[in-house]
C-alpha cells in the first residue's frame, strides 16, 4: 500500500482501536474526539483498574494522600469504548485484529500505547518482599509497608528510585538505596551533573552505596556482591524499565534494539493503519539528528496529539518535541528538557552545592538540553529557547541572576 493510500485509508477510517490505557492510550482517544473524529474508539486496559496517572503513585498514592489517580476522564460522554481487563495477546496486521483473552478485536487503525515494564532483579521473582513500583496494584501493596516503617532497601538510584526513597524517608523508615554504578542517576546524567546529587541522599537521612551489586535478596536482609548484609523489612527494584511490547512477538511490526517499536516521524509502524506512542515507542528526531526512545510523562501526553492529527488529516503531522520530565526527591524540584547528547559544550548556571542551580547543554553556540533544580524560571524559559533554536551568548548564559531569555545573542 502506497503512503497516499494509507493516509486516505486511515483519515477515512471508522474504527480506531488503542491498546493501553495509560496516559498515552487516554490521551490518543481523547484527542481523537477533541479534533473531530467520529468512528468508534475502543480503548484496551489490561489492568481493571479505571485509567489512572502513574506519577501520583510514588508521591500521593504512595503516602496514603491520595486513594488513586484516575484520570478526569468521561468516557462515556466522549463515546469511548472503555475495555477493562483485556490484555492484548498479539496483532495480526494483515487480518486488521488484535487478540485478546476475550477474543479478536478488529481495527482499521490500531495505536500501540503499552508503555513500559519495569525490569525485574534477577533471582527474586516470587520472593516476598520484593516490590516493584509502577502500577496501582504496586503503589498500594507497599503503602502499608511504609505505614508500618520497615527497613526499607531501594535497588537502583535512578530517578524511580529516588522519588521512593524520598517517600519512604517522609513515612520515617530507614533507607539503603544500593546502586552498581558509582553515582546515582548514572544511565540518565553525565558524572558532574549527577556527582552532586550524591549528597541529597545523606541530607535526607538515607544511606546511598554506590558500587554495590546484589547478589542475592534473604527473609530480611540483601545480600551485596562484597559480603556485607543490608537489613530489609521490604526491597524495592528500580533498575529501568523496557518497552511492553513481547506481546508483538510474530506480528511482523519492527522493534528496535531495546524492544521498543520503531515509529517514523508521524509515528506510524512499519506496519500499515498501526502507530504507535508513548513509552513504547522511538521516533526519528530531526532536531536532535537521532532516533529518541523517551520514556517520560510528557512524552506520553504530547504525543497522541500527533498521532490523532495523522488519523484524521490528510497531510501528516510530524511529531519532534523537546522532551521534557520533572522529578520531586529529597525537597528539591528537578526539570529537565531536551537531549544533552548532542551537546559539545556544558555551562553551570549558580551552584551544584546550593539549593537552586542549572546546567545547560550547547551545540556550538544552541540550547540543547538543560537540567533545572529548584529553578523553574530556567526551566520554562529554556524549553522555549531550545524548540526555536536561538543562538545564546555562553558568557551571558552562565550567569545565574541574568534571565535565561536575556542570554540570546
Amino acid at each position: 500500500m502506497s503512503e497516499q493510500t494509507r493516509e486516505q485509508a486511515t483519515s477515512q477510517a471508522r474504527r480506531v482501536v488503542v491498546v493501553g490505557a495509560g496516559m498515552a492510550g487516554v490521551q490518543t482517544a481523547v484527542a481523537l474526539r477533541e479534533q473531530g473524529f467520529r468512528g468508534t474508539v475502543t480503548l484496551l486496559g489490561a489492568e481493571p483498574h479505571q485509567p489512572y496517572d502513574r506519577p501520583p503513585l510514588s508521591k500521593a498514592v504512595l503516602l496514603g494522600k491520595a486513594e488513586g489517580s484516575a484520570f478526569d476522564v468521561d468516557f462515556e460522554a466522549l463515546g469511548i469504548e472503555l475495555r477493562l481487563g483485556r490484555e492484548a495477546l498479539g496483532v495480526r496486521p494483515g487480518d486488521h485484529e488484535v487478540d485478546t483473552e476475550a477474543g479478536p478485536e478488529p481495527y482499521d487503525v490500531l495505536v500501540l500505547a503499552t508503555g513500559a515494564e519495569p525490569v525485574r532483579l534477577p533471582g527474586t521473582e516470587g520472593v516476598p518482599g520484593v516490590h516493584l513500583l509502577r502500577t496501582l496494584d504496586d503503589a498500594e501493596r507497599l503503602r502499608p509497608v511504609l505505614a508500618r516503617q520497615h527497613d526499607v532497601v531501594v535497588v537502583g538510584a535512578g530517578w524511580i528510585g529516588a522519588e521512593f526513597a524520598t517517600a519512604a524517608r517522609e513515612a520515617g523508615c530507614a533507607v539503603t538505596v544500593v546502586e552498581a554504578a558509582d553515582r546515582p542517576l548514572a544511565g540518565a546524567l553525565p558524572a558532574e551533573v549527577a556527582a552532586p546529587m550524591a549528597s541529597w541522599y545523606a541530607d535526607s537521612g538515607a544511606e546511598l552505596r554506590t558500587h554495590a551489586r546484589v547478589e542475592r535478596v534473604e527473609p530480611g536482609a540483601v545480600v551485596l556482591d562484597d559480603g556485607s548484609r543490608v537489613p530489609a523489612g521490604a526491597v524495592v527494584v528500580g533498575i529501568g524499565a523496557r518497552p511492553a511490547t513481547a506481546w508483538l512477538a510474530g506480528s511482523g511490526i519492527e522493534l528496535g534494539a531495546h524492544g521498543e517499536v520503531v515509529a517514523d516521524e508521524h509515528l506510524r509502524t512499519s506496519a500499515p493503519d498501526v502507530y504507535a506512542v508513548g513509552d513504547c515507542a522511538s521516533f526519528p528526531s530531526r532536531r536532535y539528528g537521532q532516533r529518541l526512545l523517551v520514556h517520560h510523562w510528557d512524552n506520553a501526553l504530547q504525543g497522541p496529539r500527533t498521532v490523532a492529527a495523522n488519523i484524521m488529516g490528510e497531510t501528516p503531522a510530524v511529531y519532534d518535541p523537546v522532551p521534557y520530565f520533572w522529578s520531586e526527591q529529597f525537597g528539591r524540584f528537578v526539570q529537565y528538557a531536551g537531549h544533552h547528547g548532542v551537546a559539545d559544550r556544558t555551562l553551570w548556571r549558580g551552584d551544584p552545592a546550593g539549593p537552586a542551580w542549572t546546567v545547560c547543554w550547547l551545540r556550538g553556540d544552541r540550547l540543547v538540553a538543560l537540567l533545572a533544580v529548584g529553578r523553574p524560571r530556567d526551566l520554562a524559559q529554556g524549553r522555549r529557547l531550545i524548540e526555536a533554536g536561538t543562538p545564546m551568548r555562553p558568557q551571558a548564559l552562565s550567569d545565574p541572576a541574568r534571565p535565561l531569555k536575556n542570554a540570546t545573542a
